[in-house]
């Protein structure tokens, strides 16, 4: 589904933002770098903008990993070891603009034999959406072929409307063409792609 022609969306009551991990493990510099991962920054820090104004809610996820998570490489997982928890590389991008007294922080993949690349799994994201009335969910966020996808999906299964922002992910690619096919399967279940220019002012 598209939005037709010129139309706008209007954000409204219900609607909260999720930001998926924009970490400096996974910016260009960092130990799992997504290529042009920091390119998701200025995007998002202008939907931040619109949803702070708006008074709506805002989540960012994080990975949150202990030393021997098992998605690391040393333990059998497919990952070099990345977003362990309390280092540099698990710390937020510096220029990401985070308003500290409004936002849910959701920590993932804490424990050493889970992985977990949705923001819903084995937290309580989804009670706390509940919680607050959202019923719509706008995603962007590192990586798209992988805790984007998984989060967008999730959400979906979980009865949320999702809109992708399109402008606002980038994909590892571990295979060429990851990221559009990522892009695809989520628009095929049903969220909604968008740009910054489609939001109504």
């Amino acid at each position: 589904m598209c939005l037709p022609g010129h139309q706008k969306l209007t954000l409204t009551q219900g609607d909260a933002l999720i930001v998926v991990d924009v970490q400096n493990d996974f910016l260009p510099s960092g130990s799992l770098a997504v290529p042009q991962g920091d390119e998701v920054v200025p995007a998002l820090n202008r939907y931040l903008t619109a949803f702070i104004r708006r008074g709506l809610p805002i989540i960012v996820t994080r990975d949150w990993h202990p030393p021997n998570h098992c998605s690391f490489q040393p333990y059998g997982g497919p990952w070099p070891p990345h977003c362990v928890a309390g280092s540099e590389g698990a710390a937020f991008a510096p220029a990401l603009e985070l308003p500290v007294s409004s936002i849910l922080i959701t920590l993932k993949g804490t424990q050493p034999e889970q992985d977990a690349y949705s923001a819903f799994d084995g937290t309580e994201l989804d009670a706390r959406l509940r919680a607050q009335g959202v019923g719509r969910l706008f995603v962007g966020g590192l990586a798209t072929d992988y805790c984007v996808l998984c989060t967008v999906k999730d959400g979906l299964k979980a009865g949320y409307a999702v809109v992708l922002l399109q402008d606002a992910i980038r994909a590892v690619n571990v295979r060429p063409g990851d990221g559009e096919r990522a892009e695809a399967e989520m628009i095929r279940q049903g969220a909604i792609p968008i740009r910054l220019e489609m939001l109504a002012a």
